[in-house]
């Protein structure tokens, strides 16, 4: 809000909730497998979309905030760096974008720390405040939730163009990137939009581009009946004709291992969010025939 003619960030460390988790909820499946990040958010999202999955915390009223505490930077990152086996500090349950200034601030001091930053977004970001944010982070998961502008500034309040462009920015930094779509019937799950959008991926990321294809469940404005397995089965099916690293998300039904894309080892396998890492050396190579895999695979000392 205009405070006497100061912009003020009325979330400012506002802490919603904040968690220990396992970095593959993220999700994240090749930063890291098998560690643990203490996970915040806030309140607030730039975007209003029907089918919010976090609307309880994202979609409120700013009057929320006073009955909640509000944490310092240096109170988050001290509780980060004594948490056992935690790599870092991710930011997500809500749009991290809208507590910018707080989250550069605990993202600055956790570099400090030589610790991790772990940004979760819709996307919806300028580039110039990504740029400054960039050299501070080392992970993000984005949620792309569509691969039409109508469905975005129809479910969304927001438009495709800039979800773009902010992927593109951050596959051609050197920092981590993994994308999730989330599957709504009969709103984002045409055939032909899906390999309009591998392709787009496979053109602007690569072919080693990680990608969660996860299912949804009815929520907030949305009642219509969950994602069926078989839409998410084809799905899958026709991402892997381009994409490396396809993932199922939502649905512990379907297995969700990695395997290497060169011989077919396992290399890491997982139920849930326990996580074993197989045929995968610490340098990221396959064990079996020493094909680089995307992603930080280090033993990181927390």
């Amino acid at each position: 809000m205009n405070q006497d003619g100061q912009l003020v960030l009325l979330n400012y460390g506002v802490i919603s909730s904040y968690s220990t988790d396992p970095i593959e909820k993220k999700p994240l499946y090749h930063f890291y497998p098998g560690h643990s990040i203490l996970s915040i958010g806030s309140f607030g999202c730039n975007l209003t979309c029907d089918f919010c999955q976090n609307c309880e915390i994202s979609q409120v009223d700013h009057t929320v905030f006073s009955r909640h505490p509000s944490r310092t930077p240096e109170d988050i990152v001290h509780r980060a760096v004594t948490h056992r086996s935690n790599i870092g500090l991710a930011y997500t349950y809500n749009e991290p974008t809208v507590y910018y200034e707080y989250m550069l601030a605990c993202a600055a001091l956790i570099k400090e720390k030589e610790r991790c930053n772990v940004m979760v977004t819709n996307g919806y970001i300028n580039r110039e405040p990504l740029q400054e944010l960039l050299p501070y982070m080392d992970a993000f998961n984005v949620d792309l939730k569509s691969f039409t502008n109508k469905f975005y500034k129809l479910l969304t309040g927001a438009t495709l163009a800039p979800v773009l462009r902010t992927i593109q920015q951050i596959a051609k930094s050197d920092k981590h990137l993994e994308l999730t779509f989330l599957i709504i019937p009969g709103y984002n799950d045409k055939r032909r939009e899906w390999q309009e959008m591998i392709q787009w991926i496979v053109d602007h990321c690569g072919n080693d581009t990680i990608l969660h294809v996860s299912r949804y469940y009815p929520h907030y404005k949305f009642n219509i009946p969950m994602t069926p397995l078989s839409t998410i089965r084809e799905f899958l099916d026709l991402a892997r004709k381009s994409i490396h690293y396809v993932y199922p998300g939502n649905t512990p039904q379907l297995e969700n291992h990695t395997y290497c894309p060169s011989c077919g080892a396992l290399l890491i396998h997982r139920f849930l969010y326990t996580t074993s890492v197989q045929q995968l050396g610490s340098d990221g190579r396959c064990k079996q025939c020493n094909y680089s895999i995307t992603g930080n695979f280090n033993t990181m000392k927390a």
